[in-house]
């Protein structure tokens, strides 16, 4: 019986799985750029956004598997990234740069792109990919809202310097057209339909 190791350190991906009802270990990856591998790949012709957080996804699941027992494990890894208007909004590196991000955001239609990452560790060929797009829409945010909820919440490792979860999320955002836990971190509703399939492979 395989089991399932979750490499991510994202408290919000181990909620989402234990809510699913998925038991699971937690090993996060260790020593991935990913500011260097998205780059990397920004840099090519014709680049499809999705491809950044499928490899991240890939690079995060191919180094846990080299820290664990060969068909032992399915290795699930996630990212994900914020799309405004082309343009990629990562994680925040200060306070300063959270805001900017929000007020960018502020009363805007945005993309929240995960791509997943399956690895049955030790298998040659026993990789699945995809990723899960939705659209968040944000009312207009004032100054002082958007203050208030970088200063409480504290969202520097949040792609976009936001959590749909906490408060931002109840007060900000008007609509959303996909998967709400997408934006979360985790398309639980794709994890598990093709987590089925890929067992079975």
């Amino acid at each position: 019986m395989r089991k399932y190791i979750l490499a991510s350190a994202s408290p919000r991906r181990q909620y989402l799985l234990k809510e699913a009802g998925i038991d699971f270990e937690c090993i996060p990856c260790i020593g991935v750029d990913e500011e260097l591998i998205a780059s990397q790949i920004m840099e090519r012709n014709n680049v499809e956004l999705y491809w950044i957080p499928e490899t991240l996804a890939k690079e995060k699941a191919r180094e846990v598997e080299t820290r664990v027992p060969k068909g032992s494990s399915i290795i699930i890894s996630a990212d994900t990234i914020v799309v405004l208007d082309g343009k990629i909004l990562g994680k925040p590196k200060s306070e300063m740069e959270a805001v900017e991000m929000l007020r960018k955001l502020s009363g805007n239609k945005h993309t929240v792109i995960t791509g997943v990452c399956l690895i049955k560790a030790g298998e040659p060929g026993g990789i699945s990919m995809f990723n899960v797009k939705t659209e968040v829409n944000f009312k207009r945010l004032r100054e002082d809202q958007i203050q208030h909820y970088v200063s409480t919440y504290q969202p520097l490792d949040k792609a976009g310097a936001y959590g749909i979860q906490e408060w931002i999320g109840y007060y900000g955002v008007s609509g959303i057209n996909g998967c709400f836990y997408n934006v979360m971190g985790l398309p639980l509703s794709a994890l598990m339909e093709e987590l089925e399939r890929f067992e079975g492979a």
